[in-house]
């Protein structure tokens, strides 16, 4: 099993999708509380936890909000999950709770069916500046 501090929560991201990368880097600009770790879906701890979980990759190909000992969730639910842990005006994006998961995940995976083709992506997974490197898994 893989081994993360006490009280992390571990997001694995499309490494490869500007998207992906973009939201990663805002939040870790909202994590006043230092929860969040990172590790690329494409990276060697990705794989592992992906195949620990037995996630189909097939199927769930760009976020994972996995809270060892407790649960994992994928698409909509891990995002805001993510976004409910920022607090203060985040708190809002409860109300999307509201909606039938099938139908945030509607909308989740068209935007990211898409995400190459309107943001673009990288030859090669995200290189956190050294000042953002020990929130990165390898």
């Amino acid at each position: 099993m893989i081994d993360l501090p006490k009280h992390k929560k571990l997001i694995l991201f499309d490494g490869i999708c500007n998207l992906c990368n973009d939201t990663v880097l805002k939040i870790i600009k909202n994590d006043k509380k230092n929860v969040f770790l990172f590790a690329a879906l494409q990276s060697e701890i990705g794989q592992k936890v992906i195949d620990e979980l037995k996630i189909d990759f097939v199927k769930v190909d760009s976020i994972i909000l996995y809270e060892p000992g407790v649960s994992y969730d994928i698409k909509s639910n891990a995002v805001l999950k993510i976004a409910n842990d920022f607090g203060g005006l985040w708190n809002l994006t409860y109300v999307f709770w509201v909606l039938p998961e099938s139908v945030r995940n509607i909308i989740y995976d068209y935007i990211a069916k898409n995400r190459y083709k309107w943001f673009g992506k990288k030859e090669s997974c995200i290189i956190p500046t050294p000042k953002l490197l020990n929130k990165f898994l390898k």
